[in-house]
């Protein structure tokens, strides 16, 4: 989705006509759109243009008048300052850990920098990995001093000599594909554009001999505006060769469908590379293999594998969800065309990341994790199958980024709310896990807190996990200031890890910070994901208020302390929950959020959302989503809470003009009700949806929603150290 562009209201079939009438103001035009013989009046419609000058007008003075409040705030510069002395007071973090050559390379976030950098340390040796023996191969502020370049994502070569790596600007995750030379940092040949978009993304895959790779690309200026957002397909390229000469391996002709989401890998360097291939951001999975002229089918849709991972032989492993949303481990063999079931369905549910190593192959057995309401459990098993054995990890933690190593050592990192993250490794010989130097640390005193994990009880019943994290012996008369998070959607999971910044400076001024796990997350799985999307999204949103009244039932806080807050999907809970529930707080912070569900799906991203959402086309769905739609909901005499929309302008996951009319119709609700609770609208110039943004910039971010809720509900900054 780079730059989005807005499709013509005609451009959905079922709309039988629009037509034009003026808004109470008499200033702008209103739209009337007909879906199955469903009116549907739009007065914002004006507000979807980004580039009108009349629509930049409106946005500059929004951002005036928000900076005007935002910058009066009694504690916005001492957040500010609080969450610079965090950031540059904890140790080097590292994330995205690869290895090749004998070396692993990782993303390493330096405190005070204002991207991550690439770096490479050794594997093996008395420096293994350590953070004292690594050596830079890629900054990214060297290209862009103020941080506006960021590293989406890197593959090294199998030996180790070359990395390939994509670089977007401005949060616009529009990836160009660069290799250089390790050793060197000199770039090898030509780059190539647009081999990412927030659409689905962008991956890459060396051949075995690392004279060659597989890498994903989008259609050039060859294609229509409209089109260079979809049709993402697979290429082979060969070092050394015009990318003129590069050639088409997977795509629309194989069975690649328009929102197909491609992840490329070759783990182990066999002789072909697998492509995972999803429909859309919520859709059904199927795999290819990838020969350097052309793709074979290995797995179609009907095998419901989620998850899958190619052996050096061609053997195929995977978590396939066919006969259970928990999902199985199945192998593939070469030839066969049913899978050998190695692990059968059982209760706990496995875990199964787009684009993640969500299952390994380490020596002489299979590893993956299995997720129990948010927190994981890390399993392994021996290849031929057979129980699989729980590692040690610590309670209500997490478990990601499974890196299999020569021998069959693992390393992975372990997450948890009130501990840093530490990168741990199986030692294969001794059966046994070890702690690597890759541990981060805090100057952050946590240890004053507790975890709690409770359950709250939906509309229909359903048992939603709510983790509360507050300071031991915390006084429950209803008073207490509380933030309650919330997601649900995609099958992603809000999962511990240790406390944000923003969450040290709230817990640190006395409040509470909660998590709801609403369904359309993965915490329990594949079912959880499916009774929280297209017409059971309601669902989800039913979910994350019975998380607030159980906050509430408990004495933990009352609405006059409550405040919300959640970002793009969880945008959309926010909307949705302050429209349907407009007393259930005082305050919301709501960032990047989907806010007009009947339009969603004209931008590029929104086409992709449709396996998630539905789609207006389908009377039922058209049904679901009008039915919960923040801004078709929002009504005029209604007080509802103090609300801040945040959004950025070069947005390619959520277009920011969902804010900029859910901002107005909450602003002339507002006016309409004499309401004085303060309806802002931040939007940013050098951010889109998050990913990417500069340190800087994180920091503006999360002062002005932090200030804005401590306003509200009357808390006062603390120190932090």
């Amino acid at each position: 989705m780079r730059r989005l562009t807005l499709v013509g209201v005609t451009g959905l079939a079922l709309l039988a006509g629009v037509a034009a009438a003026q808004d109470a103001g008499g200033t702008h035009a209103s739209a009337v759109d007909f879906y199955h013989g469903v009116a549907v009046r739009d007065p914002y419609r004006w507000l979807e243009d980004g580039q009108d000058p009349a629509v930049k007008a409106w946005v500059a003075a929004q951002n005036a008048r928000s900076r005007a409040y935002l910058d009066g705030l009694p504690d916005r510069a001492g957040i500010a300052g609080a969450l610079t002395w965090i950031e540059a007071h904890r140790s080097v973090a590292f994330g995205g850990i690869e290895q090749a050559g004998g070396r692993l390379f990782a993303f390493e976030s330096v405190p005070g920098a204002q991207q991550p950098r690439l770096v490479a340390m050794p594997l093996a040796g008395p420096q293994a990995a350590d953070p004292a023996a690594a050596t830079v191969v890629l900054d990214p502020l060297k290209l862009a001093g103020d941080g506006s370049v960021t590293i989406d994502w890197f593959v090294p070569s199998p030996d180790g000599s070359l990395v390939a790596v994509s670089l977007s600007a401005n949060g616009s995750e529009d990836g160009t594909l660069h290799v250089f030379e390790v050793a060197t940092g000199r770039e090898v040949e030509p780059p190539v554009a647009h081999v990412q978009y927030p659409t689905a993304g962008g991956s890459l895959a060396w051949t075995a001999d690392g004279k060659g790779y597989w890498y994903t690309r989008f259609p050039g200026d060859e294609a229509p505006e409209s089109e260079r957002h979809f049709n993402q397909s697979a290429w082979f390229h060969r070092l050394g060769a015009p990318h003129a000469d590069d050639v088409p391996v997977l795509g629309a002709r194989d069975g690649v469908p328009r929102t197909g989401e491609i992840f490329l890998s070759n783990p182990e360097g066999a002789g072909r590379a697998l492509a995972s291939v999803q429909l859309g951001d919520g859709g059904a999975w199927q795999h290819f293999l990838l020969g350097e002229a052309g793709a074979e089918k290995a797995i179609g849709y009907d095998a419901g594998v989620k998850a899958a991972t190619l052996a050096r032989d061609g053997t195929i492993y995977g978590i396939a969800m066919k006969d259970s949303p928990n999902g199985a481990v199945v192998r593939f063999d070469p030839g066969k065309a049913e899978p050998a079931v190695l692990v059968p369905a059982g209760e706990l549910a496995l875990l199964t990341g787009a684009g993640e190593r969500a299952i390994v192959r380490a020596g002489d057995s299979l590893w993956f994790a299995a997720i129990d309401g948010g927190p994981t459990r890390l399993l392994r098993v021996p290849l031929a199958g057979g129980a699989p054995e729980t590692v040690a990890t610590p309670p209500v933690s997490t478990v990601s980024e499974l890196l299999p190593l020569p021998g069959g050592d693992v390393l992975y990192k372990v997450r948890s709310y009130l501990q840093p993250s530490a990168v741990m490794r199986w030692d294969a010989a001794a059966r046994t896990s070890v702690a690597t130097p890759l541990a981060m640390t805090t100057a952050v005193d946590l240890s004053g807190y507790a975890v709690s994990r409770l359950v709250a009880r939906s509309r229909d019943g359903t048992a939603v996990p709510v983790t509360l994290i507050e300071a031991k012996g915390a006084r429950h008369d209803g008073t207490m200031p509380t933030l309650l998070y919330g997601y649900g959607g995609f099958g992603i999971s809000s999962s511990p890890t240790l406390v944000s910044p923003m969450a040290m400076v709230w817990l640190k001024a006395g409040g509470a910070w909660a998590i709801a796990n609403i369904r359309g997350g993965g915490e329990y799985g594949e079912r959880w994901h499916r009774d929280g999307m297209l017409t059971a999204k309601q669902n989800g949103f039913d979910d994350f208020a019975a998380a607030a009244a159980l906050l509430k039932a408990r004495g933990v806080t009352g609405t006059a302390h409550l405040a919300l807050m959640g970002g793009s999907n969880g945008g959309l809970l926010m909307g949705a929950t302050l429209t349907q529930h407009p007393d259930i707080a005082r305050a919301v912070l709501s960032q990047v959020g989907i806010y007009d569900m009947l339009r969603v799906e004209l931008d590029p991203n929104g086409s992709f959302n449709v396996s998630e959402y539905g789609s207006v086309k389908d009377p039922a769905q058209f049904r679901a989503l009008y039915a919960y739609s923040p801004l078709q909901h929002v009504r005029a005499g209604v007080r509802y809470p103090a609300v801040l929309l945040t959004t950025g302008d070069n947005d390619g996951r959520v277009n920011p003009m969902h804010s900029r009319k859910f901002a107005a119709a909450l602003q002339d609700a507002a006016r309409a009700s004499g309401n004085r609770a303060p309806v802002l609208l931040r939007t940013s110039a050098k951010a889109g949806h998050g990913m990417g943004s500069s340190l800087d910039e994180q920091v503006a971010l999360t002062a002005d929603g932090e200030a804005f809720l401590f306003a509200q509900l009357g808390m006062r900054l603390q120190p932090v150290h």
